[in-house]
């Protein structure tokens, strides 16, 4: 019996081959659906439990499909990528915002949970090769894999990002040279499996970077395009990559990529060389990130706690003026009715909150959460989809009002 070439490639692994084009749509759509999540708790007031629900029930779906299928298809496995990295990030979203585990608790655990997954994927398959996922328990291993990888960067990155006070777009540097020196260090000949899994992590916070340069308003220093454009821009580029991968089966893995990767496993598991490089890269990651942690902890604690700023533990009107200012223009729109600005005046608020959001957490966690839920319920009145004129401004006055007993 005939078999086409086509058919007969794909038996070899359910995953898609490692191209340019996996990185592309990797950072497109693991970003385009966690605005997507987000349209679903803020715009539709479905709050972030609910919306994980969805979402829950989604990835089931997806990766019942994917589990389904007997061989690889482009679709329904990047559909899997989508509903697992933004159920991953609203994973850590739900122990960060709803039962305040500290985020650095959080990275600790998801890194151990991961070291695990691959530590009893090798012991029971002897190979961690992305290059013959054909089994029900390698797809379980390689779909937890992912998983937690989504689920410790998201941690990691807003520790990074605002527990460490070092921003969101110098975040989003680091990881840049993070993914340059691993895709150099996997060209120059480390072994490709750990290479592949740290730039599979570091793509994850390097996607929301994307989105924040194009999304963000130019007043903060960004392209300003809207959400509503990127988000267009990011599926028309998913659609297209994965039509094309598609039609032309460009990133199907072939029986000589499985012999090749097969043959260097037998090399490496002989020699054991690959543990050696494995642990040499923990060991610098583990030391340099305590390090630059106790660094910047001592460099936050000695700008902050010696400060007479601090000594009243708690807000005062200077450190929520600002804010009120700013709430308070976004009221005056709504009173004229013009509600596209009031919607945009209130996305200022948005973005300085969560630059100061560390600073003042140190000073007073209690204040940040009254006033954070606060903006919270703000931002779904003015981003509903249907938005209520005399109930957004209810919830203005009631920010206003909180501000203004400081």
């Amino acid at each position: 019996m005939y078999i086409d070439e086509s058919s007969r490639r794909s038996f070899f692994s359910k995953v898609p081959e490692v191209t340019a084009f996996f990185w592309i749509i990797k950072v497109l759509c693991t970003t385009v659906w966690e605005t997507a999540a987000d349209f679903l708790n803020v715009n539709l007031n479905f709050w972030l439990i609910v919306t994980s629900v969805i979402m829950w029930v989604l990835l089931v779906i997806a990766l019942f499909t994917q589990f389904k299928t007997r061989k690889y298809t482009p679709v329904v496995y990047w559909t899997a990528v989508m509903f697992i990295s933004v159920f991953g990030t609203l994973v850590t979203d739900i122990l960060t915002d709803s039962l305040w585990v500290p985020l650095e608790l959080s990275t600790i655990v998801f890194s151990i949970l991961l070291a695990v997954t691959f530590w009893i994927w090798y012991a029971s398959e002897k190979t961690l090769s992305i290059h013959s996922i054909f089994t029900r328990k390698r797809e379980i291993f390689y779909w937890l894999a992912i998983l937690f990888t989504f689920a410790l960067w998201t941690a990691s990155w807003d520790l990074m990002a605002e527990g460490l006070a070092l921003g969101y777009g110098l975040t989003g540097l680091i990881i840049a040279w993070l993914i340059v020196i691993f895709a150099f260090a996997w060209k120059s000949g480390i072994n490709s499996i750990l290479a592949f899994w740290m730039i599979y992590i570091l793509t994850r916070p390097l996607g929301a970077s994307i989105w924040d340069l194009l999304s963000q308003s130019q007043a903060h220093g960004w392209l300003g395009l809207g959400t509503t454009l990127t988000s267009i821009i990011f599926i028309a580029g998913i659609i297209w990559a994965v039509t094309y991968l598609t039609f032309t089966k460009k990133d199907v893995v072939t029986e000589t990529e499985v012999v090749r990767a097969q043959k260097n496993q037998e090399l490496e598991n002989e020699n054991k060389w690959w543990l050696f490089q494995t642990a040499i890269v923990l060991a610098i990651l583990i030391v340099v990130s305590s390090l630059w942690y106790t660094m910047r902890q001592w460099v936050i604690s000695s700008t902050t706690v010696n400060s007479s700023w601090l000594q009243t533990q708690t807000f005062t009107q200077s450190d929520v003026a600002w804010f009120e200012t700013i709430a308070t223009d976004t009221l005056s729109f709504l009173n004229n009715g013009n509600q596209d600005s009031a919607t945009q005046r209130i996305g200022d608020l948005e973005y300085v909150w969560d630059q100061v959001a560390w600073i003042l957490k140190s000073k007073s966690k209690s204040d940040w959460t009254l006033l954070d839920d606060q903006i919270d319920s703000v931002l779904r009145e003015l981003r509903a989809v249907n938005p209520n004129m005399d109930s957004e401004k209810a919830s203005l006055q009631e920010l206003i009002n909180l501000f203004q007993k400081y």
